[in-house]
């Protein structure tokens, strides 16, 4: 039996993806494997929108807080 079923992605997880993207390109300009040793962690926007995008992923645009 072949199974090649294929993750279809929602609109939340596309974008988390292209945010991905982008933040592990300017990792990757600045020598960088993460955000951390990065002078700009706590002001970088590209960082916030990933944060944002991970945030809605999560919660498929429905709002509210994060719950711990």
């Amino acid at each position: 039996m072949h199974n090649s079923e294929e993750k279809i992605l929602d609109e939340w997880e596309l974008k988390l993806e292209e945010q991905l993207k982008v933040l592990q390109s300017c990792q990757n300009d600045k020598g960088f494997n993460s955000c951390n040793p990065c002078e700009q962690f706590f002001e970088c926007e590209l960082r916030k929108k990933y944060v944002i995008a991970v945030y809605e992923s999560m919660n498929k645009g429905s709002g509210g807080g994060f719950e711990f």
